[in-house]
C-alpha cells in the first residue's frame, strides 16, 4: 500500500477519498484553489498545497502546479477522483513518466475509451450491443446535420471526449440542430478540451443502468452488479439505486457479461463503470453507451448493497494487489438508493446557484451514510460543478431503503444557499418512483409537480411566525418560551404579511387573535396554529398536522424549512412588483456565470424567442432570448462576470408598421 497519495480534485469526492485514507493510515494531501482555501477537504487532509485562481484552468487542471505539489510533499500517487483530469490519459502518462501512480487504468485504456467513438467501435467488435447512429471520427456540421437525417429524428447529439451529460443535446426538429451543435461544441470544449461530436439515434422511454466493474492487472474482470440512474435532469443523474427493479435474473447476467466485455477489449484495470440504455418497452434489449473509466459519482451505492471500499479496492490495484477470492465472491445484499444535492433551483429550470452555508443540519441516521463537502460558512462558488453532497441509504428491501432516504432529507436543513433539497423530496416519494416505474423522461413530465410554484401552508405560516419572533427579539422577551404557543396580545386587527418566493408571485398571509388562539390564513386555507421550542430545531402545529421546523434570518432574506421543504422568503413585494413590471423589456441572467456568447449586438432588430446572450455556469450554458420584437441594447461582452438577475440586455419595442 501507498505511504502517502495525493488526491487532485475539491468537494464532496476528495472528502470521501480522504475518508479511505485516513482508515488506512496512508499521508493524505489536498490541493486548493483560491476559493477552497477554508474547503472541507483542506481541513480534514494531512497537508495541503496552494494550486492557484479558483479557475479550473488555473488551479486543478493546472498540471504543471498538481506536479509542483506532489514534488514538494513527496506524493507516490495521486487520486484524480472524478470530473478534472481524471480520464485525462495525457495527464496519466505524465504522472508515469515522473515516477508518480496514477490511481486509475491506463493511459491506453483512458484514450480508448475516453473517445466515445472509438469506445463503441470497440466494443461493437467485441459482441456487444451499441445504439445505431452514426460513429465517423472528426465530423463536420454539415456532416453531421446529413447523418442525422439519415438516422432521422428525434436525435442525441454527444461530445466524442466526454460524459455526463455535459454538452450532450436532444434534437426533435432539423430546424434545431445546428444551434444545438454550436452549443454541444461550447460546451465540449469548455468541459473535456475537445469539440469532436457524434449522433445516436434516440431510444424511446430510455432507461439508464450501468454496471459497476473491477479488474485487477493480472487480467481479472468481474461485475459488482448493476446501478439504475434514470432519474434524470438536463441529461445529469439525480438519484440512483441498485438493484435495478427493471431487471430479471437473465438479463442482470447478460448485462455484467456485456460489462466484463467492454472492459476487457481495452485490458481494463481498476474501478469503472459500463453505462447502458435500455428501453423501458424491451426491457431484455440494451446497448453500451459508453465506459467511465474512473469512480463514479453514485458509488457508494455499489458500497452499501457489497459492503466494499471501492476506493480501497482502487488503491491496491494500483499498487499491484489482485483481487482477492473474498472480493471476486462478494455479493449484494439488500437495496441502496443515493440522492444528489446539488446548488440548484428547480424552480429556475435547475440552474445553478451560488452563496454562503449559514445553516447546516446533516442526517445523523441508521443505515444512511452522507458524503459532503459542506461546512457552515462554506462559500458555494460558481466555477465548479453544483454537486455539493450525497446522501445514500439502504434497507433490506425497496420500500425500505426509500423510506430512510424519505428520512433522512427530511432531516437535511442548508441555509444560505438554494438547493434541490425540497426537489428531492418530492421526487423519491413520487407515485412512479415508487412504484419503479422510470425512465430519464420522468422528471420534465412530472416537473409540475415536483416543483411547486408556492411554499405550503405549513412554510407560511412559519414564515409569519418568524417575523413576529424579529418584531419582538427588541422587547427582551423570547417568544420560544411560550409553551401553549403564540400570542398577540390582545390586538383586534390581523397582521397581514406579502410574502414572496425567488420565483412566483407573492401570497397573502394573516395571523390574528381567534377565540384566544392564534390562527393563520391565506389563500390555502385557514387553521389554528402553535409553536414549541426544542432548541435550534421546532415543532410548528397548523390544525391537525404538526411539522419540524427551522428558520433563519439572512438579510431581507427569512430561511424557512418545513419537514425538509425549504424556501427563501422575503417581504420585498415593492420590490418585486417593479421587476414584473419592466421585466418584458430587460433580459435577466437567471443564475450567476460568465457570459460566452452573444448572439446579437446592440441596435439589432430582434423577434420574440431569438437567442441574444448565453450564460455558462458550473459547465452548463443558458440561452437568453427576446421576450418581444424589437430593437436590442447588449449590455454585455464574452467572458463578463454576471450575478444573478443582472440585466444583460433591454430591449425597445418597435412600433408598428
Amino acid at each position: 500500500m501507498f505511504e502517502s497519495v495525493l488526491v487532485a480534485n475539491r468537494g464532496e469526492i476528495a472528502v470521501r477519498i480522504l475518508r479511505t485514507l485516513r482508515r488506512l493510515g496512508v499521508r493524505s494531501i489536498a490541493v486548493y484553489s483560491d476559493a477552497d482555501r477554508e474547503a472541507r477537504h483542506v481541513v480534514e487532509a494531512d497537508e495541503a498545497y496552494y494550486l492557484g485562481p479558483t479557475t479550473p484552468s488555473a488551479s486543478y487542471l493546472n498540471v504543471e502546479r498538481l506536479l509542483q505539489a506532489c514534488d514538494l510533499s513527496r506524493a507516490q500517487a495521486v487520486h484524480p477522483g472524478y470530473g478534472f483530469l481524471s480520464e485525462n490519459a495525457r495527464f496519466a502518462e505524465i504522472c508515469a513518466a515522473t515516477g508518480l501512480t496514477f490511481i486509475g487504468p491506463s493511459p491506453r485504456a483512458l484514450e480508448l475509451m475516453g473517445d466515445k467513438i472509438q469506445a463503441k467501435l470497440r466494443v461493437a467488435a467485441a459482441g456487444v450491443p451499441v445504439v445505431p447512429g452514426r460513429l465517423a471520427l472528426a465530423m463536420t456540421d454539415d456532416e453531421l446535420v446529413g447523418a442525422a437525417n439519415e438516422i432521422g429524428f428525434p436525435v442525441l447529439v454527444k461530445p466524442s471526449a466526454g460524459g455526463g451529460g455535459k454538452g450532450m443535446q436532444l434534437v426533435e426538429r432539423a430546424e434545431s440542430l445546428r444551434d444545438a451543435l454550436a452549443s454541444a461544441r461550447r460546451e465540449s470544449i469548455s468541459s473535456f478540451g475537445d469539440d469532436a461530436l457524434f449522433l445516436e439515434r434516440y431510444v424511446e422511454q430510455p432507461r439508464h443502468i450501468e454496471v459497476q466493474i473491477l479488474a485487477d492487472n493480472a487480467g481479472t474482470v468481474i461485475s459488482l452488479g448493476e446501478r439504475e440512474c434514470s432519474l434524470q435532469r438536463r441529461h445529469q443523474k439525480v438519484v440512483e439505486e441498485s438493484p435495478s427493479k427493471l431487471l430479471d435474473e437473465e438479463t442482470r447476467r447478460r448485462l455484467g457479461d456485456a460489462a466484463v466485455a467492454s472492459a476487457r477489449s481495452v485490458d481494463y484495470t481498476g474501478v469503472g463503470t459500463v453505462e447502458f440504455i435500455v428501453s423501458a418497452k424491451r426491457p431484455d434489449e440494451f446497448f453500451f453507451m459508453e465506459m467511465n473509466t474512473r469512480l463514479q459519482v453514485e458509488h457508494p451505492v455499489t458500497e452499501m448493497v457489497t459492503g466494499l471500499d471501492l476506493v480501497e479496492q482502487q488503491l491496491l490495484v494500483a499498487s499491484g494487489e489482485p483481487l482477492t477470492p473474498a472480493v471476486m465472491k462478494v455479493k449484494s445484499t439488500g437495496h441502496a438508493v443515493e440522492a444528489r444535492l446539488y446548488a440548484e433551483s428547480p424552480e429556475r429550470g435547475f440552474l445553478p446557484t451560488s452563496g454562503q452555508i449559514r445553516t447546516l443540519r446533516e442526517p445523523v441516521l441508521d443505515h444512511v451514510r452522507v458524503d459532503s463537502s459542506l461546512r457552515p460558512d462554506l462559500i458555494v462558488a460558481s466555477e465548479y460543478d453544483p454537486l455539493l453532497a450525497k446522501i445514500i441509504a439502504w434497507g433490506p428491501d425497496r420500500s425500505s431503503a426509500f423510506a430512510r432516504l424519505r428520512d433522512a432529507l427530511r432531516a437535511t436543513v442548508i441555509f444560505g444557499v438554494e438547493t434541490n433539497v425540497s426537489f428531492l423530496s418530492r421526487l423519491v416519494q413520487h407515485r412512479d418512483v415508487m412504484h419503479g416505474d422510470l425512465d430519464t423522461e420522468l422528471i420534465e413530465r412530472e416537473l409540475g409537480e415536483l416543483v411547486p410554484s408556492a411554499p405550503s401552508f405549513a412554510a407560511l405560516v412559519l414564515y409569519g411566525l418568524a417575523q413576529l419572533q424579529r418584531s419582538r427579539a427588541t422587547d427582551g422577551a423570547d417568544p420560544w418560551d411560550a409553551p401553549s404557543g403564540w400570542r398577540l396580545g390582545g390586538t383586534a386587527h390581523p397582521l397581514t404579511f406579502h410574502v414572496a418566493q425567488r420565483t412566483g408571485p407573492s401570497i397573502v398571509l394573516r395571523l390574528s387573535n381567534r377565540d384566544d388562539q392564534l390562527v393563520a390564513s391565506s389563500d390555502q386555507g385557514d387553521a389554528a396554529v402553535s409553536l414549541t421550542s426544542l432548541g435550534d430545531e421546532a415543532v410548528v402545529r397548523v390544525g391537525d398536522e404538526s411539522y419540524r421546523a427551522w428558520f433563519k434570518f439572512d438579510g431581507a432574506t427569512t430561511w424557512v424549512c418545513v419537514d425538509g421543504e425549504t424556501w427563501a422568503l422575503t417581504e420585498a413585494v415593492a420590490r418585486r412588483s417593479t421587476t414584473t413590471a419592466s421585466s418584458s423589456a430587460e433580459v435577466r441572467s437567471p443564475m450567476p456565470g460568465t457570459v460566452v456568447a452573444t448572439h446579437a449586438v446592440t441596435g439589432d432588430a430582434v423577434e420574440v424567442g431569438q437567442a441574444l446572450v448565453v450564460v455558462s455556469a458550473m459547465k452548463m450554458e443558458h440561452v437568453l432570448t427576446a421576450s418581444q420584437r424589437g430593437s436590442v441594447d447588449i449590455l454585455v461582452r464574452e467572458g463578463d462576470a454576471v450575478v444573478v438577475d443582472q440585466i444583460v440586455a433591454r430591449l425597445i419595442p418597435l412600433e408598428d408598421g
